[in-house]
Parts: structure tokens; sequence; C-alpha cells
């Protein structure tokens, strides 16, 4: 049994896939194959293992998850034909590439149907072995992807643009994603429903060194509790009834990328144990299988719930939770920055009329300042859903946001009455610095002289509001 062999730097040139990460398992007791197998795959970036036998590389296998084994089917105590055989029954997913100096039909077969990826003759050119390797990593590759693309839900494939804003809220938030984002730390998301913890997950992802493996989003409250452990872990066959092979875990096809766990409040008591051991450990054990499975990932949880009082109720672990928030990252609600809605209504109208092929709505800056003032318990996505809506009507569907601060005879509700109509000779004759007082003002004054719910109603931070009202010789 030999120590793991690290990529050789004469790989540059070779028509070949860079293998680099890749952990490749050698299993022939022909110190010449071996050492052919071992620098052919070395030079293309893999970290090959190699053992004389099924004995030796048992252990290997239990301590590792190997991409892709390379067996010889003529080994010494138990054939390669039958170790294969074993690996399956016990879960193991992995490509696996037999090889024989024997040509016989039957026994290609019958590694075939044993779960073997390819089949290679000895004695075979390097560009053979080449090939099959490069086949069943492909194929794996390709089976990974195809499972996370038909886990997407529509309208969530992408990765969105980026953050919309250039309130004081959301300038701090970007700040700390980009300061954490290259660290291998997990972060704990917090924020209303809608205010775009996933947006900040899968900013998370792009910007840190694992942007080129899979971002795996996972929402624990849309997938059955007697479930999720299966779908975080994988399970071997017949782990429970309708088992009928084994499969990996979101663990796996997250490995070298980043796990999200939207809502991680929803998730079971029991699972929880099992995640925090899994955080601390870094290895998992798929439902019903007896092997433990390095994994290689970041973990982003996100959940809109208040987590101590989830801990008081006995319904959140209390260690999971400090385990969790080693970084923690509030996301702030769009009634805390008003001033971004205008950026995000423009956003929405070029992202969805393109998406929808129709054209954009008018909007007047009246019915700017209405959005403005109104609280949006639904946050960016309520915001989201009304442009979309709006575009299918044709109009701006104000009507259809319940509690939105109604207009009155054309003028904004927060308008005061006092200082003239908004079409009198002495309104017209007012500078508009003179205006802009009277009507900050009077703001100020139906807020019983609260600036902070006085500067959300007028769109601007506090700090400008009492900039403006020092000017104006007021405290």
């Amino acid at each position: 049994m030999s120590s793991p062999r690290r990529p050789s730097p004469t790989a540059a040139g070779t028509p070949f896939s860079d293998w680099t990460g890749c952990h490749l398992l050698v299993v022939d007791d022909e110190p010449g194959m071996v050492s052919f197998l071992e620098r052919a795959f070395g030079d293309r970036g893999a970290i090959v293992e190699t053992a004389g036998s099924a004995e030796q590389a048992r252990p290997m296998v239990a301590a590792r998850r190997h991409d892709l084994i390379l067996l010889d089917i003529a080994l010494p105590g138990c054939s390669g034909l039958d170790w294969l055989r074993e690996l399956r029954a016990q879960g193991h997913t992995g490509e696996v590439v037999m090889m024989t100096a024997y040509a016989d039909l039957d026994v290609a077969i019958d590694a075939l149907r044993a779960g073997a990826g390819d089949f290679l003759l000895k004695p075979f050119s390097l560009a053979q072995g080449l090939n099959a390797v490069q086949r069943c990593l492909d194929r794996s590759r390709l089976l990974r992807e195809n499972y996370l693309l038909r886990r997407q839900l529509p309208g969530q494939g992408g990765d969105p643009d980026g953050f919309v804003g250039a309130s004081e809220p959301m300038v701090r938030l970007q700040a700390l994603v980009q300061r954490i984002a290259p660290l291998p730390s997990t972060v704990l998301l917090l924020g209303e429903s809608g205010t775009g913890k996933e947006l900040a997950a899968r900013a998370l992802h792009r910007l840190s060194p694992r942007a080129g493996a899979s971002f795996v989003p996972v929402n624990c409250a849309a997938i059955a509790p007697d479930l999720i452990e299966s779908e975080l872990f994988g399970h071997v066959r017949g782990a429970y009834t309708g088992a009928a092979g084994a499969r990996e875990g979101l663990f796996h096809y997250a490995r070298g990328g980043t796990l999200f766990l939207d809502e991680i409040a929803e998730m079971p008591l029991a699972l929880q144990a099992r995640l925090l051991r899994v955080l601390e450990q870094r290895r998992v054990r798929p439902v019903g299988g007896e092997q433990e499975i390095e994994v290689d990932v970041r973990l982003v949880a996100a959940t809109h719930r208040d987590l101590l009082a989830e801990i008081e109720a006995g319904r959140f672990r209390a260690d999971l939770y400090h385990r969790l928030r080693v970084v923690e990252c509030t996301l702030p609600p769009l009634r805390d920055r008003p001033e971004d809605v205008p950026d995000l209504l423009a956003h929405f109208q070029a992202e969805l009329s393109r998406q929808l092929g129709l054209p954009p709505v008018e909007i007047t800056l009246a019915e700017v300042h209405r959005l403005q003032a109104y609280d949006w318990p639904g946050n960016v996505r309520e915001l989201k859903n009304l442009v979309e809506r709006s575009l299918i009507l044709g109009y701006l569907a104000l009507d259809s946001v319940t509690g939105l601060p109604p207009a009155r005879d054309g003028v904004l509700p927060s308008l005061p009455a006092a200082g003239g109509a908004a079409g009198s000779d002495d309104a017209c004759s007012d500078s508009l610095d003179e205006v802009e007082k009277r009507h900050c003002l009077g703001v100020l004054a139906a807020a019983g002289g609260n600036k902070s719910e006085a500067a959300r109603r007028l769109g601007i931070s506090r700090k400008t509001l009492e900039r403006k009202c020092l000017a104006w010789g007021m405290t």
C-alpha cells in the first residue's frame, strides 16, 4: 500500500482534462502496472493511492471517498469482481474501471453487471487508460449536474446579478459579504422572508475560492422530515422502503463547493445532532450505511426565525447554533432601506421584461414615493412580484397591494396640508429649499417627532434628516 501520489508538473500540454483534486485508487498486484498508472494519473493532477489487494484497499476506501477506482480482477485473496460486488452492496456509488489480462467476454459482462463503469483489457495503451478514466469522470460529473438541475425550482436556476441598492444598510452588507466570502468559515444568514438570503449565499459562493465548484441550495422546510436525512447524507440500497438503489447525498454533490441550508430552523432535532457531528468531523454516513465518507464543503445556513427563541422553546440545539454562527450576517428588510426602491423597480423591470417578453410599465415619481412609504411585509420578493404582475397587466398594479398608503387627490400622502395647496400661487412662489423644508417638517410632525419614522416615510436615512434639521436650526 502506498500513500497518495501528488500531481507532477509534467501534466502541461496533455489532451485530457485537468484532474486536479480527483482522488483515484489503483488496486493491482503488479508493481509495473501500478507504477505506470500512478505516474499517468498523477501527471494529470490526480491524487493517486495504490493497494496490492482488496484487503489492503478496504481501509483506504473506508477512510476516504475516491472519485474512481481502477481495479484488477485477478487479485490475491478476494478477487476484484467479488470486491466490486461487496462495494456496491455496501452502497459505494463511485466509478470503477475493471482491468484484466484475460480476454473473456463473460467476465467483462459480469463486471459491467456488478457495477463497473468501464473495462480495460491488459496490456492497454496510455491513451486507452486515460480515455476510460475520463469517460467515467465525465459521466459522474454529468449525473451530479443533472441531479442538481432537476432540484432547481423554476426561476432559481442561475445566479442573480447581485445586490441592488446603495443605501447604508446594503453598503454595509456588501462590505461584510466581500470580507468573509474568501474565508472557509461557516456563515449564518438571518433576516425576514424575502430579504434575499439565498442571494447573499450565492454571493458568498461566487466570491470564494470555491466558485468553480457546485452551489447546492437546500430548503429544509420543503423536504419531508423523514426524507431530509437521506437527501443530505445519501442512502444505501434497502436503507428504507423504496430505496431500490444507493444514492449519494447533497453533501457529496456539493463537494469542493458550497452547501446552502435555507430555513435551518425547520430541521428536525434528531437531524440537527447529525449535522453538528458532520460540521465537527467533516464526515458523513449514508442512511443505512456503515462507512463514513469525507466531505469538503463550505456550509452557509439561513433562517427567518429567532434562533434564540427557538432554543428557549426546545426546538433548536444551542450547540448547533453556536457552531453555525461563526460569522453572523443579518439582511435588512426593505422597509429599512426605502431609498433602494427606485433601483429595485428599475432592476426588476429590466429583468422581467426580458424574461416575459413584455414592455416595461410607466411609473411616476408620485407612485415611487407611495411605494417607498409602504412597509413591504414580503420584502424584496413582494416588490418583484408586484413588478411581474404589473408587466402582465400593462400598468403598475398598485390596487393589488394591501396596506399601500392611498394617494389623496393626486398629492403624496406624506405631503402636509398646511402651507397651501399644491397648485396655489404661494406654493409656486416658494423656493425649492422652502418647499423641501416645509414638506420634511410636516412629515416629521405627522410622525410625532420620531425622526426614524419620518426618515422612513421620506425615503431618506435618519442621518440625512438630522443634517437637514441642523441646517434649518432645529434639533
